[in-house]
């Protein structure tokens, strides 16, 4: 059964635009590069409730695919680029591990 991720970055009031920026001149591109974008369910950026959050949603065969995943693209060499310029920007982050129901549609 496949393992979702959900990462929920809380962006500086202010700062939504740059994140989007960099995101998309360095961190989409790098994924796609390096094929990391398979891994993808989609991007979104809260419109309501809690706001300035950017949320990645990423689907993986399991634990160990996920883990495998996060360990390699930290050691690809353009991340720490694209990292060092969004984490300044970020105050907070939650991920969340989910599982699909067992009925209904998968993404």
């Amino acid at each position: 059964m496949p393992l979702y991720e959900k990462r929920t970055y809380s962006v500086m009031v202010g700062k939504m635009a740059d994140v989007i920026r960099v995101y998309s001149e360095l961190g989409y591109p790098l994924f796609e590069r390096g094929g990391f974008d398979k891994y993808l369910v989609g991007y979104f950026i809260s419109d309501t409730g809690p706001l300035h959050q950017l949320i990645h949603i990423w689907r993986f065969a399991d634990d160990n695919d996920r883990r495998a995943f996060w360990k390699r693209l930290a050691e690809h060499p353009d991340f720490l680029a694209f990292a060092s310029q969004v984490r300044p920007m970020v105050q907070a982050q939650e991920v969340q591990l989910m599982s699909p129901a067992p009925w209904g549609p998968q993404p």
